[in-house]
């Protein structure tokens, strides 16, 4: 029992879901935190009391670019590919009352996990769907979205089909105008991965950012990057006050460092498509 409430101790979860191995592992520092985990590699913390606090520093940066949108609290409609535990979706609902979000998670075994031990409160504006992400993208409806964030991983990898020019052309199509594209991707040195997905966002968006630590970019160690694109200008600046602040700050690349970056590389057509990098050691595992 909890000696301060009189509630039992949370215990770990462990459950076989569609794809690998599911954990939830109690935070002892945070009475109703959880850490998922899927065959080993991190993939969402929720905190249930607190719903706007981000633990991994890519859901931040990706909190962020949320909060760099249009007016402060203004409601948005979002569609999230790659739901996890839905932590991101629980932030923008907390921060931005009145939203609209579609979750599209190809994991049905994950999803009921989450909405068993994990679920969410009652009128929170979100939609959770048991489906393939691009399938559902390609289905949507033109200009009926002002945020999409791809947070889509097979395991520790970004799958091929989230990675070339046809996909980011529906990107595109299913946006509004003014609205955003934020992707969670994972790459090392020489980061032949992340340069071709700048390059594709490149080809059908006039405006691309990249947001990453230093050590990431300057290839000391692999890790998390969040790619950008709009057909808008990006308020950088803002994103790169708010980066800087954070425990691990983050660098926001763009114009013509960010073209320096991509170098030659080219759009991926869904033929020639691979998936990200396997992190080298586990970078990203948890026992």
């Amino acid at each position: 029992m909890n000696a301060a409430d009189g509630e039992p101790e949370p215990i770990p979860v462990v459950r076989d879901v569609d794809y690998g191995t599911a954990k939830l592992l109690p935070d002892v520092d945070r009475r109703r935190a959880w850490l998922l985990t899927v065959d080993g590699a991190p993939q969402s913390y929720v905190d249930l009391d607190d719903p706007a606090h981000l633990e991994f520093e890519y859901a931040r940066r990706l909190g962020h670019v949320v909060d760099c949108l249009g007016d402060e609290g203004a409601a948005l409609d979002v569609l999230h590919l790659g739901g996890g535990a839905l932590t991101l979706p629980r932030y923008v609902a907390a921060t931005r009352p009145g939203s609209r979000q579609d979750v599209v998670e190809a994991d049905r075994g994950l999803l009921a996990l989450v909405a068993e031990h994990l679920p969410l409160p009652d009128g929170s504006g979100i939609a959770v769907h048991g489906a393939d992400g691009r399938g559902w993208l390609e289905a949507a409806a033109d200009g009926s979205v002002d945020v999409l964030v791809a947070d889509v991983f097979g395991g520790s990898r970004v799958p091929a089909p989230f990675t070339t020019l046809a996909y980011a052309r529906q990107v595109a199509r299913v946006l509004r105008p003014g609205g955003t594209y934020a992707a969670n991707l994972a790459d090392g040195a020489p980061f032949a991965f992340l340069r071709s997905q700048l390059a594709t966002f490149s080809a059908v968006f006039p405006h691309v950012a990249l947001v990453a630590e230093p050590a990431v970019l300057r290839g000391r160690r692999f890790g998390n990057a969040v790619l950008l694109a709009s057909r808008e200008e990006l308020d950088v600046a803002e994103l790169a006050r708010r980066t800087a602040r954070d425990a691990f700050p983050a660098r926001v690349e763009h114009g013509v460092a960010l073209r320096r970056f991509v170098g030659d590389a080219k759009p991926v057509a869904d033929a020639d498509a691979v998936p990200s990098p396997e992190p080298p050691g586990g970078s990203f595992s948890v026992g």
